[in-house]
């Protein structure tokens, strides 16, 4: 039936009129889409037949097809109907699990495996190697380290690579340098993950060493320490190896743009992109979501629109993670109605697209909304909330004065049903619920119950929630524990000088500001970028 259809006269005229970057990217969709849709009709079919299906040895195969497809829920419901799973099933569903971010379950489905009576491979220890290198969980990482020691597969080179690239993730870098040492042959990834490792960890002049001792560096080898450089170092620095680099790719241009996005320089990133796109160095969907981030930021709509259009004219509006950026885009931008129609036209919707529109609403004022894509999402069998999901809830109740009931619903929800840690974020928004609704007793028990007393950002929030109630005996003790972790802060003179100031306190108010002085702190005035529009571009004053 595909094989009609492409020698179709109707088709091949259109694929002959379509041009060639556009075709790169649209065919490949495009047959996804197919075997997708088979899939899904097939799925009835092969669980009648999984009795002969694993007589013969086939089911391993048919979730590996499945894993492949990102229909990892499928995958698993054909794999717990297999009476004695091969470690080939194990190991295509761990991977797969990896593979669409899933990481929890991977390890989970890991620990399994190495309870039941078979052995994992090597396979399996990659694979949970990931995931503990993208959950950070060293921990976990370590112990798995300890069971590839014990089934005698750590001279692997593969395996050595991924423990080098899992504790270079978890922040260890003197272990991944040990694996590295210990390794008795080592190839080009062995040396880009130690590199790696050390560039994400702003160790940069040990990766710039790293760099000069590969026998053969190639673009990636350039690019991870471009990437250090960007978060960590001086980012006109990462521009100089860029321009100094053989072969930069794509990559290399979206770390640059990416560093300038991350630290708030979105103009600069701007011009970085102008010179790619000029240049004619291919863009890319990693390029588009993180330009359109920085537009984002700077709510600067013109831009945002014009990059729409290089989206669509690249081919790469089918893509998930632009279809989010660009969500987010409109949003940011005060366009509800363009962000809304974007997001029922995308052909596929992962959590970070729901993620995008749940956070847009809840920034343009719209609770009820939230609270309703929240618990849609919460019947999907695919997909299910995570730490940003409930982040964008609870600050919808926070702007939305929700009853502190309910958002602390959602919260322990967060903690008990899905199994994630509140992030100090979420405290933070929790706190300034409490304070809104004059509960800070409840906000101080809350930072103490979950272990933030060090935590400078909660404590910020307490004092913030001080102002809104009027509590000054609670708001001069946050102020303190703001001091003594942060040092001198303008936001805690100023702070406080609001609260004294509500209740008339004029002497304590002239005191703080006579401290202020003395010590050369300063509040700054706020800045706002405005778009102005001229006969040849939009730009961006200040």
């Amino acid at each position: 039936m595909l094989a009609k259809l492409a020698l179709s006269a109707p088709f091949a005229s259109k694929i002959r009129a379509t041009q060639k970057y556009h075709f790169c990217h649209f065919f490949p969709q495009q047959i996804s889409r197919c075997f997708q849709a088979i899939l899904e009709k097939g799925y009835i079919t092969w669980t009648s037949l999984i009795p002969e299906l694993a007589a013969g040895g086939q089911l391993s195969a048919l979730i590996n097809l499945y894993v492949k497809f990102e229909r990892v829920h499928d995958a698993y419901d054909l794999f717990v109907e297999i009476p004695e799973p091969s470690v080939v099933s194990w190991n295509s569903l761990i991977s797969g699990y990896v593979r669409s971010g899933q990481f929890r379950k991977a390890l989970k489905l890991f620990v399994q495996l190495d309870e039941s009576n078979l052995c994992a491979d090597s396979y399996s220890f990659t694979a949970a190697l990931s995931a503990c290198g993208q959950l950070s969980l060293v921990q976990v990482g370590r112990s798995v380290h300890s069971k590839i020691v014990k089934y005698g597969v750590q001279d692997s080179i593969v395996v050595s690579n991924c423990l080098i690239d899992m504790y270079g993730k978890c922040g260890y870098v003197a272990e991944a340098m040990k694996v590295f040492g210990d390794m008795i042959e080592k190839d080009i990834i062995s040396w880009n993950s130690v590199l790696a490792a050390n560039a994400r960890n702003g160790k940069l002049e040990q990766a710039f060493a790293i760099l000069h001792q590969v026998p053969d560096p190639d673009t990636i080898s350039y690019n991870e320490l471009i990437d250090g450089i960007a978060r960590y170092g001086v980012i006109e620095d990462a521009i100089s190896v860029l321009s100094e680099m053989p072969n930069p790719n794509s990559s290399s241009w979206n770390s640059i743009i990416t560093g300038y996005v991350n630290r708030g320089r979105a103009i600069e990133a701007l011009e970085i992109f102008c010179k790619m796109h000029s240049g004619g160095v291919p863009t890319d969907e990693f390029t588009f979501s993180t330009i359109l981030s920085g537009i984002a930021g700077l709510s600067a709509i013109t831009w945002g629109s014009l990059a729409h259009c290089s989206v669509v004219k690249s081919g790469l509006d089918g893509y998930v993670t632009v279809g989010s950026a660009l969500i987010d885009m409109y949003f940011k931008c005060g366009q509800i109605k363009e962000a809304e129609r974007l997001f029922q036209s995308l052909p596929e919707r992962n959590l970070v697209t729901w993620n995008a529109l749940i956070s847009g609403y809840a920034h343009n004022g719209n609770p009820a909304k939230v609270i309703e894509l929240f618990e849609e999402l919460k019947t999907m069998n695919y997909l299910q909330p995570d730490e940003i999901t409930f982040l964008n809830v609870i600050s919808a109740c926070w702007h939305g004065r929700i009853p502190l009931q309910v958002a602390n619903q959602y919260f322990e929800a967060m903690m008990t049903d899905y199994m994630i840690d509140p992030m100090p974020e979420h405290c933070s928004l929790m706190i300034r619920l409490m304070g809104q609704q004059g509960h800070v007793s409840k906000a101080v028990k809350m930072i103490n119950d979950l272990g933030y007393n060090s935590c400078g950002m909660v404590w910020k929030a307490l004092l913030s929630a001080c102002v809104t109630c009027g509590d000054i005996k609670v708001a001069e003790a946050a102020a303190r524990k703001v001091i003594e972790l942060e040092g001198d802060n303008e936001f805690v003179y100023v702070m406080m000088s609001n609260i004294y100031a509500c209740y008339g306190k004029w002497d304590d108010v002239g005191g703080i500001r006579k401290v202020m002085k003395e010590r050369n702190i300063r509040k700054y005035a706020g800045r706002s970028w405005i778009e102005v529009e001229d006969d040849t571009s939009p730009s961006l004053i200040m």
